[in-house]
């Protein structure tokens, strides 16, 4: 369904999104309280029209979200990529953990994974996030990641804090990947 590649960490992997993958992305969005933090609970038809927007942004940019599986189980536990919406600044690196899988650092693996093969094989600069101010929790992950304050603004009618990842050949971010790919 999408030109994505697969990406392999030591617990994870990152593949593109499958039809299977909409019964838990649906889920995440209609029902989880998380959902506050990225914009607020959605409808199932929005959860449809952001799936398929997902693989379209494949399609478009020659990136997205890739769906995070656990190696063993193979079971979709959230979504770590780059998107680059109309009117975003720049391509920014985004995660959303599905609900029972917040806790585990499998978002810090993969976004590990995904810096890297942004700067390695897409050539991409030192990639953004935006964050809300309220977002404890990818708040303390950026900051794991090396990232740091860029500045604020108001993207897409949400505050966020924009925060500058490191490079993917920065002596930080090659320990951090070496430690997730161990």
């Amino acid at each position: 369904m999408t030109p994505a590649p697969t990406l392999t960490t030591s617990r994870l992997v990152l593949r593109g999104p499958q039809k299977r993958d909409l019964a838990p992305f649906t889920a995440w969005t209609t029902q989880s309280e998380r959902m506050e933090a990225v914009g607020g609970v959605a409808t199932e038809r929005d959860a449809w029209r952001g799936f398929i927007a997902g693989i379209g942004h494949w399609h478009w940019h020659g990136y997205g979200f890739f769906t995070v599986t656990e190696r063993d189980s193979g079971i979709a536990t959230g979504r770590v990529g780059i998107i680059n919406h109309i009117e975003w600044p720049q391509p920014e690196m985004a995660w959303h953990m599905f609900d029972g899988f917040e806790g585990r650092s499998y978002a810090f693996e993969a976004a590990c994974a995904v810096r890297d093969w942004a700067g390695r094989t897409l050539g991409l600069a030192p990639l953004i996030s935006l964050i809300s101010p309220t977002n404890t929790r990818s708040l303390a992950l950026a900051t794991r990641l090396g990232a740091v304050e860029e500045g604020r603004d108001v993207v897409d009618g949400e505050n966020c804090i924009i925060f500058r990842h490191l490079a993917h050949h920065d002596p930080r971010a090659v320990a951090q990947t070496a430690e997730v790919l161990a």
